[in-house]
């Protein structure tokens, strides 16, 4: 998957808080990293930071190919923490949409079974043999033989 590319779709900016060298080249490596884990084809990104008294708000949003825009939001005292934590909302996000888009999903036959059972009006009483078959005169052989 390359992602070389996409780092013209990733903005990281902040209109309060000067971010310096590193933190911009840290936060484009870990979403490159979190997009190549789940998707691999990120459409954009973007992370925000302000800061709110001694702490710092970090938003990141990131949106996978044609899906939906991910959004998760952090503060902490620590810029690089409140963007980890940020970061793992999303990337749970993403992990719940890739597990709900897959193919490869096992269905629930048994539930869908009960729930169709559940629905039906019960059966009239019948006389039932060990395999749990009713037993009518006319199919039976041991209704004629006794």
């Amino acid at each position: 998957m390359d992602l070389e590319g996409a780092d013209n779709n990733i903005l990281v900016q902040s209109s309060t808080v000067d971010l310096g060298e590193n933190f911009p080249e840290y936060a484009k490596t870990n979403i490159r990293q979190v997009a190549g884990k789940y998707f691999g084809r990120l459409s954009t990104a973007s992370v925000h930071v302000t800061r709110e008294g001694i702490t710092y708000r970090c938003t990141v949003n990131m949106q996978m190919g044609a899906l939906k825009m991910m959004s998760g939001e952090a503060k902490d005292k620590d810029l690089y923490t409140a963007f980890r934590a940020a970061l793992q909302k999303t990337a749970k996000q993403l992990r719940r949409m890739k597990r709900e888009l897959r193919e490869d999903k096992g269905e629930r036959t048994d539930k869908d079974r009960l729930l169709r059972e559940g629905a039906r009006s019960p059966a009239p009483d019948r006389d039932i043999d060990d395999a749990g078959l009713p037993i009518s005169d006319e199919d039976d052989f041991r209704v004629a033989a006794e």
